[in-house]
C-alpha cells in the first residue's frame, strides 16, 4: 500500500512524524480517512479517536481534543489541542468527568456558562462512545 507523510502536533510538542498508510480522523463534520494521494482538504476536529495505520502491526489509537487537520501536497498534518494515547485513558476517569459536566450544566448561573458546560458534556459523551466505554 502507498504511504504518505503524517505529522501529529500538540501545543507542547511534535507527537509523531513519519510515513503511514492511512489515518482516520474525527472531523467536526464527520469522520474521514486519508490515504496517499488524497485531495487537498482542511477540517476542524471534534474530540475523538484518531487511528494511524502503518509502521506497526496494529493501528495506533490516540484521543484528540479539538484542532485542525490539513491534507496537502506534503501529506497530512493534524494540529490538536490535546493528544492522549488511548491506553492511558481510564473508563472511570471519563465517567467521572461526564458526571461533573452534567452537574456543571445543572448548576450553571447563566446561558453562556450552561452552553459551555453542555458543549463539554457532549464532547465527553462523544469520546466515551468512540472508546466504547
Amino acid at each position: 500500500m502507498a504511504t504518505f507523510h503524517f505529522e501529529l502536533v500538540s501545543p507542547e510538542k511534535l507527537i509523531f512524524s513519519g510515513e503511514v498508510e492511512q489515518v482516520d480522523v474525527p472531523g467536526e463534520e464527520g469522520d474521514f480517512g486519508v490515504l496517499a494521494g488524497h485531495a487537498p482538504f482542511v477540517a476542524t476536529l471534534r474530540p475523538g479517536v484518531l487511528t494511524v495505520y502503518g509502521g506497526s502491526p496494529s493501528p495506533t489509537l490516540v484521543v484528540v481534543r479539538g484542532g485542525f487537520a490539513e491534507v496537502g501536497a506534503n501529506g497530512l498534518t493534524v494540529l490538536a489541542q490535546e493528544v492522549v494515547p488511548v491506553d492511558e485513558l481510564q473508563p472511570e476517569v471519563i465517567r467521572q468527568a461526564i458526571q461533573d459536566a452534567e452537574e456543571d450544566v445543572a448548576d450553571a448561573k447563566d446561558e453562556r456558562s450552561r452552553d459551555k458546560a453542555a458543549e463539554r458534556l457532549a464532547n465527553l459523551k462523544t469520546l466515551k462512545d468512540a472508546l466504547g466505554h
